[in-house]
């Protein structure tokens, strides 16, 4: 009996380091140019980062190959700083922006890069393992309007409601 109830949580717990149906993983992805600091611009509100704001994530490279994410912001409320240390790990092919991530092993979320600036890595557009989580990234607290409409249009067209992101750092909303 065991051993079909490890079988179905590695089943069940498998499929949330997806990515949601119909949206795509960017191919052609560099690990090593994604490491470091990104901002958060945006995100769909989650009770993780509830009332976060100055939030970054930090990547760099593991040991045993994986990620090490390293997610801060601050919370008004409490006057202080929070912290969340957590791993990831690609899920096939590495030349494709699709990871697990955990902040709690045993267990893993998708962490989907599913838009890229592929000349400078400036920018990301991060989904989670369905439509309910979403993240604008930038290596700078701050995104041009002009390429932050074209991040939230494009996750509008993939089905996300982008009309719920919540924009907790200093960068201009979309008009």
């Amino acid at each position: 009996m065991k051993k079909y109830i490890y079988a179905l949580s590695a089943f069940l717990l498998g499929g949330c380091a997806t990515a949601p149906k119909g949206v795509a993983p960017v191919s052609g992805f560099e690990l090593g140019r994604y490491l470091g600091t990104w901002h958060e611009i945006a995100r769909l509100d989650h009770s993780f980062e509830r009332g976060l704001s100055n939030v970054t994530a930090e990547y760099s490279l593991r040991e045993d190959g994986g990620v090490k994410v390293v997610n801060r912001g601050y919370k008004a409320d409490g006057a202080e700083w929070k912290e969340a240390e957590g791993r990831a790990y690609f899920t096939g092919d590495k030349s494709v922006g699709q990871l697990k991530v955990s902040f709690f092993r045993p267990f893993y979320g998708g962490y989907n890069i599913i838009e890229l600036d592929r000349e400078a890595y400036s920018y990301s557009l991060v989904a989670g393992p369905s439509r309910s989580y979403l993240w604008i990234l930038a290596r700078k607290p701050e995104l041009s309007p002009e390429v932050l409409k074209r991040l939230v249009d494009k996750a509008k067209e993939l089905g996300f409601e982008t009309e719920k992101l919540i924009f907790p750092g200093s960068a201009p909303q979309p008009k």
